[in-house]
């Protein structure tokens, strides 16, 4: 009788374990692509997913817009990337700066 018990409590112990959530995963609304975001949702310009600033000599920095990765220099739809910080980039269309933010504030509660 000690037997089923102990292979019962066996079997049931993954039906009593956690889902812990992942620290590192991004969270969904940034797994979503603007196409798959509502018009609601949807940015009204380029959105900001990703900024890659390796330090040292030779090092990178690379930012993805809309799935896009561009370096440091070069050009995103016509406009230049001038500017990269750990949260933010800058692209400069001709006299005009548009200043892209990693984390934007959330949108205001109706």
């Amino acid at each position: 009788m000690k037997r089923a018990t102990a292979i019962g409590l066996l079997l049931a112990a993954p039906c009593m374990a956690q889902t812990l959530p992942d620290p590192t995963r991004p969270p969904a609304e940034a797994l979503l692509t603007p196409a798959a975001l509502s018009a609601e949702q949807a940015p009204a310009g380029p959105r900001l997913q990703s900024v890659l600033i390796v330090q040292g000599q030779g090092g990178r920095r690379v930012a993805v817009i809309d799935g896009q990765t561009v370096r440091l220099g070069e050009k995103f739809k016509g406009a230049l990337l001038v500017k990269m910080s750990d949260t933010e980039v800058v692209l400069r269309r001709g006299a005009q700066l548009e200043t892209l933010k990693l984390f934007p504030k959330p949108a205001p509660a109706r």
